[in-house]
């Protein structure tokens, strides 16, 4: 397998590429959603499922896909990744019943997490462990475009062309991004695994890292938020409040633009500040929406729901990048499945944590208000003596 050490610059471009199939997935057909229920005659509910069972499929996906970019490369991963996604769109834009599009979406979860592993592989094999949590800030930084301009594309595609639309553009974006990393991605793992694919050894190493479990696990408690938020709009909003599809994408919009701010400021917190000061700052951000966002619960108003998801965002990017980076700090050849549980416990373990509070049956607004204040164990725990270590310079 060739292996080079190609520009960063050229790089970071084909990585955030990679990185937009997700978010793109998710929010580019938000405005659709009741379209959707309409067209297969179900409830809204289950219009929701087909994001739900997308993330779902791309954190368990990970779990194969980490393994195989580090026995196979990050590239070969990528591109059979982009193929999968977009086969999958394609079959999303013909489904003729629910089910059909349940099943077309679990499929492009599992595209999709070979991009995002593939990716964020790349950044640490790049970057090493000290630069790579701020690169992934600026990646995270240019997702957050996509909860910006997607649901803007989306209501405009929908309009014009019908909510299957949206698939359609998914499955174009699919083949660009496909014939530009065919041409100019290279390789970048500097040494392939030897061990088989799928060593159970290869997963316990890095689950017995006390560093990664406390930063995947919070990387998991602040997807959560972002995604109570993402599954909980179209239904407060457009539901509750009686927006309209384009008030809607004007709310998400202003958000997204907050989200994209932070995650392009945090890496200079950290480079001033350190990640562990750059991680308690978040989270206290984060804690401070949640009360507010109790405070303001019974105000029936867009401003009252979004001025606490706002701050969400701010905290949220903070915290991702930091964590995120720290949690991949410790491994080298292991990039890629050390990226693959870091996915798991983001989109799996974020969904599982959506799953439990919404047993409780509480209306939106409270379920992400306690989204929000689940973060406190972590908090203090950031001012214990082995958590001052974690944060300690690592060589390059």
């Amino acid at each position: 397998m060739h292996t080079s050490n190609p520009p960063q610059k050229t790089q970071m471009i084909l990585l955030t590429l990679l990185v937009l199939f997700s978010p793109l997935a998710i929010d580019i057909y938000l405005p659709a959603l009741p379209l959707i229920s309409e067209a297969f005659h179900v409830e809204h509910a289950l219009s929701q499922g087909t994001i739900t069972w997308f993330l779902f499929a791309m954190g368990v996906g990970q779990l194969f896909a980490g393994p195989l970019a580090d026995k196979l490369g990050r590239r070969t991963v990528a591109l059979c990744g982009i193929g999968i996604y977009g086969l999958s769109a394609l079959l999303a834009w013909g489904a003729q019943n629910i089910e059909w599009m349940l099943t077309a979406r679990m499929l492009q979860g599992l595209g999709a997490c070979a991009t995002s592993v593939a990716a964020f592989a790349t950044v640490r094999d790049i970057f090493g462990p000290e630069k790579s949590g701020r690169m992934i800030s600026y990646l995270n930084g240019a997702i957050c475009f996509i909860p910006a301009l997607a649901p803007i594309l989306g209501s405009w595609l929908t309009q014009q062309f019908g909510w299957r639309s949206n698939f359609s553009f998914m499955a174009l974006y699919a083949l660009i991004v496909f014939a530009l990393l065919f041409v100019s991605m290279k390789e970048t793992n500097p040494q392939m695994s030897k061990e088989s694919v799928f060593k159970f050894s290869r997963y316990m190493t890095i689950l017995k890292t006390p560093s990664f479990l406390f930063h995947a696990s919070l990387c998991m408690l602040a997807m959560a938020v972002i995604l109570a938020y993402v599954t909980s709009a179209p239904v407060v909003l457009m539901g509750q409040l009686g927006l309209d599809m384009n008030q809607f994408t004007f709310w998400f919009g202003i958000n997204a633009a907050l989200n994209i701010t932070a995650s392009m400021t945090a890496p200079k917190c950290m480079d001033k500040l350190g990640t562990r000061a750059t991680l308690l700052i978040g989270l206290a951000i984060l804690m401070v929406a949640g009360i507010l966002m109790l405070s303001l619960a019974g105000v029936e108003s867009a401003i009252a729901f979004m001025l606490p998801v706002f701050l969400s965002s701010i905290g949220f990017a903070w915290i991702l990048g930091a964590a995120a980076g720290k949690a991949l700090a410790p491994f080298g050849d292991k990039a890629g499945t050390a990226a693959a549980l870091l996915g798991l416990f983001q989109m799996s373990g974020s969904g599982l944590v959506i799953g439990v509070v919404q047993l409780s049956g509480l209306e939106p607004k409270m379920m992400i208000a306690i989204q929000m204040l689940i973060v406190l164990p972590w908090f203090v725990a950031l001012f214990t003596k082995p958590a001052r270590a974690w944060h300690q310079p690592l060589p390059q």
